[in-house]
């Protein structure tokens, strides 16, 4: 053989040396990918399922806000968490929820902190009353910046209340509700049957009215059987689906009453915190941005049904700023006396009205006005 030969031999050996090399490594690889995705796979095949329940009628705008979220963490999780969220009454009444998600009856849910005013007043705080002028956004502000998640927790840890929770989605001003007839002044108010939650309560006995307080289903049945002559719920989508202008053909808006509530998450603490960390980070963020998410939508919703329940023959009235006063007149009344009997309101009350003093003044300051725009390019004249 020559010595060409030989060489091109021996070149041809190293070749297959080399492949066969490569080939092993390769195959090693594919062993240890194939090792390292397993997991994976299982985890998608059998993903972390979590039942909820909302407080909420299923053909409830806030019920939609509800799957909102659940759709998010669902997605981003890559299918590893699946939330599952049933309308209120499926498991427990709407305002047993906090109770059954601590206990794990359920393992999460969707509400507002103003129901569970019966534990704690402090608690309607978050929610009810004109706060100090904050709105709903400044209130999450307080919340999340200002101290107010730390007493909330505070408040949940003394009554044994094994939740996490996660406060989201500023509500536009709520009305002052639906009537019979306008209401002109505070004496209106006197003797009527009216439905509302928290420390609306307070308000409006202050202002003479005989309050029911009953979750968002069980409002227009019970104006329909006379037991309410008037009621507030939330907002003009909210309110028309419920069925309130089949009741009422009279809804006065704005109101110091719920100007600055927002929505909550809860999640059973023990359930949460066996969650991989990644996985309560999904849950945290897309808590965050649901809250931007419903922000949008409930402007495009609300206008459009506001506009439809005006076509349905409804009108509204602005009310009397008579009436307004009343309630602030009212609320200082309320929690001077709540002060002095729950160390805890007074706790939370300082802290916002600290944060208030603050951001208000730099509010008020700072906003143009949006009304004088809007008359420039659409009144009519």
């Amino acid at each position: 053989m020559s010595k060409r030969e030989k060489s091109t031999q021996r070149k041809s050996q190293e070749t297959d040396a080399s492949r066969r090399k490569f080939l092993g490594a390769a195959a090693a690889a594919g062993v240890g990918a194939a090792a390292l995705a397993a997991p994976n796979v299982a985890r998608a095949q059998d993903p972390v399922v979590m039942k909820w329940q909302s407080t909420w009628p299923a053909k409830d705008i806030f019920h939609e806000y509800a799957l909102d979220f659940a759709a998010k963490v669902n997605a981003m999780s890559g299918g590893r968490l699946k939330i599952e969220v049933l309308p209120a009454g499926a498991v427990v009444k709407a305002f047993d929820l906090l109770d059954a998600v601590s206990s794990g009856t359920l393992d999460g849910g969707h509400g507002v902190i103003a129901y569970w005013y019966g534990k704690n007043s402090a608690l309607a705080l978050w929610g009810s009353g004109p706060a100090f002028g904050m709105d709903p956004n400044m209130l999450l502000s307080w919340h999340y910046y200002g101290g107010g998640r730390e007493l909330q927790q505070e408040i949940y840890s003394s009554l044994n209340i094994n939740v996490v929770s996660l406060l989201y989605g500023p509500m536009p001003t709520q009305p002052l509700g639906w009537f019979k007839k306008p209401v002109a002044k505070p004496e209106d108010l006197q003797g009527l049957k009216f439905r509302t939650v928290g420390l609306s309560i307070d308000i409006f006995t202050a202002l003479g009215a005989a309050v029911n307080a009953l979750p968002g289903g069980e409002i227009v049945p019970a104006m329909d059987r006379g037991l309410l002559d008037a009621a507030e719920f939330n907002n003009a989508t909210s309110d028309r689906i419920l069925g309130f202008p089949d009741v009422s053909k009279v809804c006065m808006l704005q109101s110091f009453h719920q100007c600055s509530e927002q929505f909550e998450i809860l999640f059973n603490k023990a359930k949460y915190d066996a969650l991989p960390e990644d996985l309560r980070a999904i849950i945290d963020h897309a808590a965050a941005a649901s809250s931007a998410d419903m922000s949008w939508k409930a402007v495009d919703r609300y206008s459009q049904d506001y506009q439809a329940l005006q076509a349905d023959g409804v009108k509204f009235y602005k009310t009397p700023d008579s009436v307004l006063q009343g309630q602030l007149d009212a609320w200082s009344k309320i929690i001077e006396a709540k002060s002095a009997e729950n160390p805890m309101f007074k706790k939370v009350l300082d802290s916002q009205r600290a944060f208030a003093e603050r951001t208000v003044r730099w509010q008020s300051d700072t906003l143009v006005n949006f009304r004088m725009a809007y008359n420039h390019f659409f009144a009519k004249g």
